[in-house]
């Protein structure tokens, strides 16, 4: 390490401590020639998650593209920000986890779909509509029935039971 002061390359360590939320470590040196401190950080170099679109092409993964697609499903709907931001971060979570550096966008947008199904079903049926690029009325309404059918089957737990 350059000493930041005379530009000697030796020094010693005097002080190491985790930092920033155990991401990094923070390192008091002193340079062996002129005695000056200085700190440094050590970070692990992260490889930034890759998504894989449908033609191919490769993007980083950009959390506040997807908070865009839900906030665009969501609009006018009753669903707060907090909800929308905090499936933003359940699923990229969830891409993190996959321990893969590359994640194919159908896989992100199936996630997303599971997840509004579950909020709010105009904007799963809005989402969907885009994400699936339904060509004609008809796969739209087969979708729509689907939902309906889905609902039926199970109890609405987002109802008031009174």
């Amino acid at each position: 390490m350059k000493c930041p002061f005379c530009g000697h390359e030796e020094d010693k360590v005097v002080d190491s401590r985790s930092s920033r939320e155990g991401k990094a470590i923070r390192r008091r040196r002193e340079c062996l020639s002129c005695s000056e401190r200085f700190t440094t950080y050590e970070y692990v170099e992260e490889i930034p998650l890759m998504v894989v679109k449908r033609d191919g092409n490769r993007e980083p993964y950009d959390r506040q593209k997807l908070l865009k697609g839900i906030m665009t499903a969501c609009k006018k709907r009753p669903v707060t920000i907090q909800a929308m931001e905090a499936m933003a971060n359940e699923i990229g979570k969830e891409m993190e986890d996959l321990d893969r550096r590359e994640i194919k966008s159908i896989e992100i947008g199936e996630k997303v779909m599971e997840k509004l199904k579950t909020i709010d079903h105009i904007a799963y049926v809005r989402f969907a509509s885009v994400y699936r690029k339904f060509k004609d009325t008809t796969e739209f309404l087969d979708e729509v029935r689907e939902l309906l059918d889905t609902s039926r089957r199970k109890p609405d737990s987002r109802k008031d039971p009174s």
